[in-house]
């Protein structure tokens, strides 16, 4: 069966908050995420409700049968944000350029339930949500130890800029663009 796939804005995304946060907690349940609580389902529920606030904020869903089984959150990335200000000249002058006139999509959240996994819904959920975005470059960052979304990344055109921590008590993430095609 064919995933249903439904763009939310802010507004729209609230509704379904709790669905969003029990994909979360379902796709976290796993070690190193376990027990650590930059990732618990409290600290992730805050991260979301902020990110509601952000300019551009958009999520894409992917259901089967009615239920949510995967989905992306991100917004136009804020020039000034931390970790993107942390890269210095390690991003392209362009890239900087481009963020300061709103062009840059941050891709802030990907993921789908674990027995779903590895099936290219993933890269289904991405190629949507960047396929509607008016900006021309994508932006994220990835743990660093993630393997799997790591080697997705990287063969899907991402380019690693350098290394960010979110926060002090946050692994280490690469922080990744995809150029405009």
């Amino acid at each position: 069966m064919d995933p249903e796939f439904q763009r939310h804005d802010a507004k729209s995304a609230k509704d379904i908050t709790s669905e969003l946060v029990d994909v979360y907690a379902k796709v976290y349940d796993v070690p190193p995420y376990i027990g650590d609580e930059f990732f618990s389902v409290d600290t992730f529920r805050t991260r979301l409700e902020a990110a509601f606030e952000t300019k551009g904020f958009e999520t894409v869903t992917a259901r089967l049968d009615g239920r949510i089984v995967g989905y992306v959150h991100g917004a136009t990335l804020p020039a000034d944000k931390p970790w993107w200000t942390s890269l210095d000249d390690r991003r392209p002058a362009e890239l900087i350029d481009l963020a300061e006139a709103e062009g840059i999509f941050w891709l802030r959240e990907l993921m789908v339930l674990p027995e779903l996994q590895n099936q290219g819904l993933g890269r289904q959920i991405h190629d949507t949500v960047i396929a509607g975005r008016a900006e021309s470059v994508t932006a994220l960052t990835c743990i660093v130890d993630n393997q799997p979304a790591h080697d997705a990344y990287l063969r899907w055109g991402y380019t690693i800029m350098g290394q960010i921590k979110h926060a002090e008590e946050s692994p280490l993430y690469d922080a990744m663009y995809l150029p405009s095609t």
